[in-house]
């Protein structure tokens, strides 16, 4: 009997072991680093937050551990971090990458060792990697084609680019330049580089302005910063209705600007007020790094996922804002695209973050990396 109840214990308390050892493989997560490059702008602090709070998300949370680097608009640096997560023992890695072919070597390796890589919003050449964006292309023609068509295919624009050696900038840009090739009349008499941002904007603009004056030039494209623009010629003695046309961002501070000067918006004052500025805005959603990052977790558990995701592209013109009242995410599914000033006090905050494929995601993730819990 002695004999049979020390097998019995011994059975049990290899039950236990084993269920314990079962245990914590079930609540071991996985390791995913978030790779960022040049974060000198809104976009890239509203592209992490998302990202964060997809990881926060209770269907995430007990699955991911998060962990975030930066390595500035330095591909070196990118690739030395990059290497460093991989024998940190890295499951997946989630960049925004600083150039399209510069890191495909250090991914490849990555690949090779079993770590999944997902890029957002700038792309990634090597074939391993995975890839979440709009088309860019796309974006450049149309936003060019509307400036072309605002302008009668004639007159002098003002190019601001966006940061150099990303896939995002080639691709607008030379797409843009495309159309407007196709209109000799057209003149680019200025172009700087805008970095993404509305401070490199204005600095920029500056300059310009410096040798010429806004009675000079007849539209813009501008790929961040049509909201400083406007600002800046309403400081210069312009009317409300005497605005160029800008071809941009999708800052809310750019869409509240569009909508009908009648408008009333709580928190709203000039500049980041209703102009009825004409208009077309366009984004790479925000939401695309949180998208990268449940993706990658898909991966990671075994899930079919194609090797790239296009994303609608989200285009708005005076005729298409429209406000949002409360910024739930039921009435961002209903069509709204920018939100009152008293929401969003900073005017160069990306107002496209709704999609259908991130319910996860929200007006709190996008400003304080908090996730939709309802």
């Amino acid at each position: 009997m002695k004999a049979l109840s020390r097998c019995a214990a011994a059975g049990a308390l290899a039950m236990l072991v084993a269920g314990l050892a079962t245990s914590a493989m079930a609540q071991e997560k996985f390791k995913i680093f978030l790779s960022m490059s040049y974060i000198g702008n809104d976009w890239q602090a509203e592209a992490a937050n998302m990202v964060k709070a997809m990881a926060a998300h209770p269907s995430l949370a007990d699955k991911v551990d998060l962990q975030i680097q930066v390595a500035g608009p330095n591909a070196q640096r990118q690739i030395q971090q990059i290497n460093s997560m991989v024998q940190a023992g890295a499951d997946a890695i989630v960049t925004f990458p600083i150039s399209p072919t510069a890191l495909n070597n250090v991914v490849k390796n990555a690949c090779d060792k079993g770590v999944t890589v997902v890029a957002y919003d700038a792309e990634i050449t090597e074939p391993c990697a995975y890839n979440v964006h709009i088309d860019q292309l796309e974006a450049g023609r149309v936003t060019a084609e509307w400036l072309a068509e605002r302008l009668g295919g004639k007159g002098n624009i003002v190019v601001l680019t966006g940061v150099p050696g990303t896939s995002v900038d080639t691709q607008r840009t030379q797409a843009a330049k495309e159309v407007f090739a196709k209109h000799p009349d057209m003149k680019i008499v200025a172009e700087a580089v805008g970095m993404w941002s509305q401070a490199v904007t204005r600095t920029e603009l500056s300059k310009i302005l410096a040798t010429r004056s806004w009675d000079d030039i007849d539209g813009l494209w501008l790929q961040v910063g049509c909201f400083t623009a406007n600002a800046m010629q309403l400081e210069a003695g312009k009317k409300p209705e005497e605005l160029l046309p800008c071809a941009g961002e999708g800052s809310n501070g750019g869409r509240v600007q569009m909508l009908a000067a009648d408008t009333q918006v709580e928190g709203a004052e000039c500049p980041y007020c209703p102009l009825a500025a004409p208009r077309i805005s366009y984004a790479s959603p925000p939401y695309s790094g949180g998208l990268a990052l449940k993706l990658a977790v898909a991966i990671l558990e075994g899930k079919q996922v194609e090797k790239t995701t296009i994303l609608p592209l989200p285009i708005v013109t005076n005729d298409t804002i429209k406000l949002c009242e409360t910024g739930s995410w039921q009435e961002m599914n209903n069509g709204c695209n920018a939100f009152p000033p008293s929401f969003v006090p900073n005017p160069g905050w990306f107002a496209s973050i709704f999609s259908k494929e991130t319910p996860e995601l929200g007006m709190q993730a996008a400003l304080v990396g908090q996730p939709e819990l309802e």
